[in-house]
């Protein structure tokens, strides 16, 4: 079944525009999910909104939004007020300038977006636009409404489409300055640099995604199967680590002659083996992905 898209509109460029689509580059629909039950019944709970006041349940129909002024004091903001000074979408992603990607810091990116020509009579234009974009190795940043809100998207070329990334605004950002000024400048010997560098190169290797599993979800698909097959449950014992160091010369040296030894009993590029623990943690991760563990999936919200 081909993915549902979560947008469609028109990319435009100048006077040049074509239909397209946009898809979610990432999903969390595979991870387990909990409901709150009733421990003595066993049965679902469900919530209810409470006067903070006379404890009275508030119907549907008598909630509103508010905006605190004040401790308990709020301007009340109906939805049709919202809907008034919302913008409204054109359902057209408008292309307004080029950077060089390097010039976006990092800090900004929010969430990302595979984007695909929604029809065979605009590929063409697709093609031209993601391809100019390639050859001056440029990033474009657009304007879209997603969700009732304008966002400010990067777009970059990816294989045959292209991936649009929506940007937080500058408010939404907190400068690093507050964090990092107090840190002193620590002086640092060479040899010392140059032993934790020699640590970063045994280390060094190719991003596989595919290397990295999520330890946490496995260990939790392994409980529900437990609890469910009645079978008793295995205590992970996992020793406290200090974080304390005496010595930095001495953890480093140590450090870098663990390093090599690991690195002599591994052959380059073949991955450690698996303890029993993983392997058996695996095939119950398959299980949940291939629905046999039942997992909460919830429908994602359309765009626009």
């Amino acid at each position: 079944m081909a993915p549902r898209a979560n947008w469609k509109g028109y990319l435009k460029l100048s006077l040049v525009s074509c239909p397209v689509a946009l898809f979610p580059a990432t999903s969390a629909s595979e991870r387990v999910s909990f409901h709150l039950i009733n421990r003595e019944t066993g049965r679902r709970l469900k919530q209810q909104y409470v006067d903070s006041v006379s404890g009275d349940v508030v119907e549907p129909q008598d909630r509103i939004r508010g905006y605190e002024i004040a401790k308990g004091d709020y301007v009340p903001v109906e939805d049709d007020e919202l809907k008034d000074v919302q913008i409204e979408s054109t359902h057209t992603i408008d292309i307004e300038s080029f950077v060089p990607r390097q010039d976006i810091d990092d800090v900004y990116l929010d969430n990302r977006y595979y984007v695909a020509p929604d029809d065979k009579v605009g590929e063409e234009a697709f093609a031209v636009i993601r391809e100019a974009m390639r050859k001056r190795a440029m990033a474009g940043l657009a304007r879209v409404v997603l969700y009732g809100r304008e966002r400010i998207v990067l777009l970059e070329p990816r294989g045959k489409g292209l991936v649009a990334t929506t940007l937080r605004y500058e408010y939404e950002v907190r400068s690093d300055k507050t964090y990092f000024d107090d840190i002193p400048d620590v002086p640092l010997s060479k040899e010392m640099l140059d032993l934790a560098s020699h640590i970063i190169d045994t280390k060094k290797g190719d991003f596989d995604p595919g290397k990295f599993t999520d330890r946490y979800q496995d260990a939790v698909v392994e409980l529900i199967r437990s609890k469910r097959a009645g079978r008793p449950l295995q205590q992970a014992h996992v020793e406290a680590k200090t974080g304390n160091v005496i010595n930095l010369m001495d953890a480093l040296k140590r450090s870098l002659a663990s390093e090599k030894e690991t690195s002599v009993a591994q052959p380059k590029g073949k991955a450690a083996p698996a303890s029993s623990a993983r392997r058996g943690a695996q095939p119950a991760t398959r299980k949940a992905h291939s629905g046999r563990l039942k997992t909460s999936h919830k429908p994602s919200r359309k765009a626009g």
